[in-house]
C-alpha cells in the first residue's frame, strides 16, 4: 500500500495485535522457522483484523464531512 490514509494506518495498527497473538500461539518468533499453512494463517489473520477494523471505521461514518 502506497501512502496509507489515517483510516488505513488505524486499520493497521488494529490489526497489529492480532498477528502477535497468532504468533505467540505458535511458540516461534522465526518467519523462516513458520510452515506454508501457519504463514498463510498469519496473513489471514492479519487480512481479516485489517478488514474489521475498517468496517468498524465505515460503520461510524456519518457523512457530515462529505463536501457535495
Amino acid at each position: 500500500m502506497i501512502d496509507p490514509t489515517p483510516r488505513e494506518m488505524a486499520a493497521m495498527n488494529a490489526a497489529g495485535p492480532m498477528a502477535g497473538e497468532y504468533i505467540e500461539s505458535l511458540g516461534k518468533t522465526d518467519l523462516t522457522q513458520f510452515s506454508v499453512s501457519e504463514f498463510l494463517m498469519l496473513i489471514q489473520v492479519i487480512v481479516t483484523a485489517y478488514l474489521d477494523a475498517k468496517a468498524q471505521m465505515d460503520a461510524g461514518d456519518t457523512w457530515d464531512d462529505i463536501p457535495f
